[in-house]
């Protein structure tokens, strides 16, 4: 009896519609803005075109009006979208947005969803995620930021936050801060919707960071920003998800947002290779073709076997999720495997490019500083590997074999 790995139908139909899409409109529309023409008309008529095609919010329910897609097919899209930064953008369902969007699907009041969500889901508004603290780093149960209850009409935040992703861009904050620090470890936090721009919300800088900015990095979202909270006040209809709930709703956000990133690795990543081996097939030296070389042949079949192995762990992990099954052992291995896979890709390409891979004519530097964040964001590879290990000890100690904990039950 054989294990089916056949992509259903509507799937595998949407995956060739998204795939085109990238290629037909996304791309060419990235050549419109490195041309100089306008970020908020290209990407309007962008976003225009494709939700005409009813192509919009892919993992949001069609009642709310996203496309309905489930874990597998969601993942089949994303996987193509990531060849563009224009791709995501041009349906909606680019992060910090699409994880904080589904946090309010699912824990915002009736009040808080048509306020909020709604003009977030139409595309009207943007909206960040501001959780980390610089005394916190990885460990997000060190936050200091403090909300004060007043009565029964509001709260006061007071502190500070860092590396809030596309703040500057947006037009609500969704912040956590400590109200209970009585209460256990994991239960002392709570999150406030913040409608900005806001005097209490003060966003000090954007973070310099080692990546390679062009004039559109901050219009697009790529920012990451430094944020003072002084006297914040927050209406008590803003709570999100109730007192104490803080902590668990974040861990569940950034669960989808770690798969996001790497279903986007694997869409840079092969485009990378593409790349590369669109030049090592044009190319000559010595006389003889550069793709006749089997050191080059060899940094190719690394490139594919990494691609291989990070499609199978996504596919696995939507798997899993379609079956509503855990898989937050799996989501752990792979947020640190594909942040790995794509840094390795993309440095064999600009390897195989040679100069000009390491210039900035082509796209491949940029994204080579980019993707450095991917070993940091969402959690440092070293706290995954340290929960994976745990896990794997702790399954051990459970049934006697570590199986359980590294794939043995696949299905």
């Amino acid at each position: 009896m054989a294990i089916d790995f056949e992509i259903p139908a509507e799937a595998a139909a949407v995956r060739e519609q998204i795939r085109q899409w990238v290629k037909d409109e996304c791309v060419p529309a990235e050549k419109r803005l490195l041309a100089g023409e306008d970020y908020k008309t290209v990407l309007g008529e962008l976003r225009k075109k494709a939700r005409s095609q009813g192509l919009w919010c892919p993992f949001i329910p069609k009642e709310h009006g996203g496309m309905g897609l489930g874990p597998l097919a969601n993942a089949l899209v994303q996987m193509e979208l990531g060849q563009s930064y224009l791709g995501a953008l041009s349906m909606n369902t680019q992060g910090p947005d699409d994880a904080t969007m589904l946090t309010l699907l699912e824990h915002g009041t009736d009040f808080q969803k048509e306020k909020f969500l709604k003009p977030l889901l139409n595309g009207e508004k943007r909206i960040c995620y501001s959780m980390t603290e610089k005394a916190a780093g990885a460990d997000a149960t060190g936050m200091q930021t403090r909300a004060e209850k007043v009565g029964n009409e509001k709260y006061v935040l007071n502190g500070e936050k860092w590396f809030s992703s596309a703040a500057s861009v947006a037009d609500i904050a969704v912040v956590m801060a400590k109200t209970n620090p009585e209460a256990p470890r994991h239960q002392q936090f709570s999150t406030f919707i913040v409608e900005l721009p806001n005097p209490g919300y003060n966003i000090k800088r954007d973070i310099k960071t080692m990546a390679v900015e062009g004039p559109l990095s901050h219009i697009l979202g790529g920012g990451h920003s430094e944020v003072e909270i002084k006297d914040l006040e927050i209406p008590a209809e803003n709570l999100l998800g109730g007192e104490g709930n803080g902590f668990n709703m974040g861990q569940h956000r950034l669960a989808y947002g770690r798969l996001r990133h790497g279903m986007h690795n694997v869409a840079m990543a092969q485009r990378a290779l593409d790349m590369a081996t669109a030049h090592v097939t044009n190319r000559t030296t010595f006389g003889k073709g550069l793709d006749e070389r089997q050191a080059v042949q060899f940094m190719l079949a690394e490139c594919a076997t990494e691609l291989y192995i990070a499609r199978l762990m996504l596919l696995h992990i939507a798997y899993k999720a379609e079956h509503k099954m855990d898989m937050r052992q799996e989501n752990g291995i792979a947020k640190v495997f594909l942040a790995n896979m794509v840094h390795k890709v993309v440095d064999t390409a600009i390897q195989l490019h040679g100069a000009l891979g390491y210039s900035q004519d082509t796209p491949l530097a940029a994204w080579y500083t980019h993707i450095r964040s991917q070993r940091l964001v969402d959690g440092p590879d070293e706290v995954h590997k340290w929960t994976t290990g745990r896990n794997v000890i702790k399954t051990f100690k459970a049934t006697g074999t570590t199986a359980g904990a590294c794939g043995g039950d696949m299905l």
